[in-house]
């Protein structure tokens, strides 16, 4: 099957690969790694998952390199944001170096379905972890099943790096303040479905969201971390309903080495009228450029430019240099997996 796939024309999505690997938590603690090629999941119909959704996810990816060698990156960041939301929703955590082991196995496992360094496509790395527990009280599981599968994906975005527009949302809130929105749990992205469908029907590539409790700074870009630059400044929003994204984190050290300063704080929405470039950024886009916001309220258009600016696009090219091990990886980020 991998080799009917026409690698420089992927989609964003799921294609069958040939394993998965599995551990259950049971009885307090993780038991072996587990090889699977099924792609269904034996579940009870009242397991804790599926009512009160206790589960977690995580993605990141892995990279056929131009010097022949298969690296990941920053899966020990993954690992530590998943024990973030295991113990946000009260899961067993999953340590860094089940973690570790579990992904370097299912990418060797695939390995003839990781892209081709020429295609600009890589292989996606998903873990989740479900609270399997058949119970109808609201209560924590006590049996836990994580699994990771792989598949090779293209661009989030069909015009891969390019500028995209986007429109301000205020009768949806993905998160609230004191809520989950920090912890990488499904109910967060059922949460902003809607919205992005509304977005879309408009238009625009995604919803932009103000934060929950005022309407009045901005929170995040549908399902990806917002940043803007101005004079040589780097601006992040600093929120408790924001989901650390690693791709940001890695994008504020790599503006810091280029020498700009990086400022995480509240960004009031009027703000957006000073920018000089602004993107959305995650792991399935690295960078996605904004082309525009159009807040529909006040007919306002905060406007971007309609190609990607110098600062945003030397960042992208920094990091996916860094993912491919074409430039110095001085943070040590990415781990070698296949020679």
């Amino acid at each position: 099957m991998a080799e009917l796939l026409d690698w420089s024309n992927l989609g964003f999505g799921y294609q069958k690969t040939d394993y998965n690997v599995r551990c259950y938590f049971r009885n307090g603690s993780w038991g072996e790694i587990e090889t699977c090629s099924e792609e269904t999941i034996p579940m009870h119909m009242a397991a804790t998952c599926l009512h009160y959704g206790q589960e977690a996810f995580e993605g990141l990816k892995a990279f056929r390199c131009p010097d022949g060698k298969v690296r990941v990156f920053r899966m020990d960041e993954n690992a530590a944001r998943l024990q973030s939301t295991c113990r946000g929703i009260m899961m067993p955590e999953v340590s860094t170096e089940l973690f570790g082991e579990m992904v370097k196995r299912v990418v060797r496992l695939n390995e003839r379905f990781i892209p081709p360094y020429e295609s600009g496509a890589s292989l996606y790395i998903r873990p989740l972890l479900l609270g399997m527990t058949p119970q109808v009280g609201v209560h924590p599981a006590s049996d836990y099943l994580f699994i990771i599968f792989v598949t090779p994906v293209g661009p989030y975005f069909k015009g891969g790096f390019s500028s995209n527009p986007y429109v301000i949302v205020r009768d949806f809130d993905r998160s609230a303040p004191l809520g989950t929105g920090k912890y990488k749990v499904g109910g967060n992205y059922a949460a902003s479905l809607y919205a992005n469908h509304v977005a879309h029907e408009k238009g625009y590539a995604c919803e932009f969201y103000l934060d929950a409790k005022e309407k009045k700074y901005i929170d995040e870009c549908g399902a990806a971390n917002f940043f803007g630059i101005k004079q040589g400044t780097y601006v992040t929003p600093k929120s408790t309903s924001i989901l650390p994204s690693i791709t940001n984190k890695s994008l504020m050290q790599l503006a810091e080495d280029a020498g700009l300063k990086v400022e995480q704080r509240q960004i009031p929405e009027e703000e957006l009228d000073t920018f000089e470039e602004a993107g959305a950024c995650g792991t399935a886009a690295v960078i996605s450029p904004i082309s525009y916001i159009d807040d529909l309220d006040s007919g306002k258009r905060y406007d971007f430019g309609s190609q990607p600016g110098p600062v945003s696009t030397m960042l992208f090219n920094r990091l996916r240099n860094i993912q491919y091990g074409i430039d110095p990886d001085s943070h040590n980020w990415t781990t070698v997996v296949i020679e």
